[in-house]
């Protein structure tokens, strides 16, 4: 029985390349020059260092650009609130990865509105779709589409 996942994953490569290529551009950019201004990477943790408020607001701008450039969606990314420590200024992003339980119920309570002949199973975190045809699950999958989740969903796994 053919069937796919539905996950919402971050690639940690490109997420790597993005803040290297991120950290390339604060060191040559001209109002960065003599700032120590920097960003570090530790699994799903990016933290963005600054001398100055309005630096590390210009900084997650930046960043945004290089995942965006890396195919990472920026609505993976979720803010915590920008910290002074000492004479530096410090702001964590986490990417998120997996789908909520909430989310999953959403998506299974969705799929079923439709009346598409699938069936629609949550596992840990993601949603396993399955049915007798092809054409269903594409059509699952444009419908997914087009909803707005919240999240960055990718479909995976599609076996016939």
């Amino acid at each position: 029985m053919p069937s796919f996942d539905i996950v919402s994953e971050v690639d940690l490569h490109q997420a790597t390349n993005a803040v290297d290529q991120a950290n390339r551009v604060v060191t040559n950019r001209f109002d960065f020059k003599g700032v120590d201004a920097r960003y570090e990477r530790d699994e799903r943790v990016i933290t963005v260092f600054a001398e100055a408020e309005f630096q590390v607001e210009q900084m997650v701008d930046i960043l945004q650009g290089a995942l965006h450039k890396c195919d990472i969606d920026i609505s993976c990314m979720d803010f915590a609130d920008i910290q002074q420590t000492g004479k530096q200024y410090k702001q964590t992003i986490t990417l998120k990865h997996g789908i909520d339980t909430d989310t999953c119920r959403k998506i299974v309570k969705l799929i079923k509105n439709e009346k598409l002949k699938v069936q629609a199973a949550i596992q840990s975190e993601q949603v396993r779709v399955t049915g007798k045809k092809r054409d269903d699950l594409q059509t699952v999958i444009a419908f997914i589409k087009g909803q707005d989740i919240g999240l960055p969903l990718q479909f995976s796994n599609f076996r016939d």
